[in-house]
């Protein structure tokens, strides 16, 4: 009897929390366990290319270090950082490296553009062509993610199975985040005579003319040497007018 009782107190508990909605809480959070793992794996390709795309550059352009450097160094603080995608400051020190990484990537591709043997490299332009790819890659991943979280925060709000999520401990997760959305409206201005990505200044539409060059400074007269008298000027021939 008491083995029996036990059964069927397992299979009203399974209903009710059924009829709940546990059962469809924990599909939800699974869901986004699994696009995050995406989101994890895209940013470790793009990570995974950079060595090969560094190495590459710098054959053509030794000199460049300190753009090395900071690529160098924006991977490593990359790969240190713990994350924990239900914990809103974690996830924010996530963003806010990768945006770094891309940031560093993005001088070293303005880096590329001023020597083109190096562009006209093949292993350089299928390197290139992996990170477009990778970036597009990372962007559906992001966008699966943050569905996959709104689906599973409405749920946790709905009723009743918030009652559910309450008891369970299911918290609404946190989404990604623009820092500042207005500066992303912005397209960013490349000038590759100058290196850097950025706001055109104000004279780079309208240089200012080049000056006018200097006349040539003309030729000193000649003076006779000391003690001697200056050439005569010629006389004009017989029977003209001067």
């Amino acid at each position: 009897m008491k083995r029996l009782a036990g059964w069927l107190f397992a299979v009203v508990a399974a209903m009710a929390l059924g009829g709940c909605g546990y059962n469809t809480i924990q599909q939800a959070d699974e869901a986004t366990k699994s696009a995050w793992s995406e989101v994890l794996n895209q940013y470790q390709r793009r990570a995974d290319l950079i060595p090969n795309l560094v190495a590459t550059v710098q054959g053509y352009a030794e000199h460049e270090r300190e753009v090395f450097t900071q690529v160098t160094e924006a991977r490593s603080r990359v790969g240190q950082i713990q994350i924990d995608p239900s914990d809103p400051a974690s996830l924010q020190r996530f963003e806010n490296a990768q945006r770094d990484m891309g940031s560093a990537l993005a001088r070293l591709l303005v880096v590329a553009e001023n020597y083109p043997q190096l562009k006209a490299d093949a292993n350089f332009r299928d390197l290139q062509a992996q990170l477009e790819g990778t970036e597009n890659r990372i962007t559906v991943a992001r966008r699966r993610y943050i569905d996959a979280v709104q689906q599973y925060n409405v749920l946790v709000r709905q009723f009743p199975v918030n009652l559910t999520a309450m008891v369970f401990g299911y918290d609404q997760k946190p989404q990604f985040t623009v820092e500042n959305e207005r500066a992303i409206t912005q397209p960013p201005t490349v000038d590759f005579g100058r290196g850097r990505v950025g706001p055109a200044p104000a004279d780079a539409m309208n240089p200012a003319p080049a000056p006018a060059p200097a006349p040539a400074p003309s030729a000193p007269a000649q003076l006779p040497p000391a003690g001697q008298e200056p050439p005569a000027s010629p006389q004009p021939a017989p029977g003209t007018s001067q």
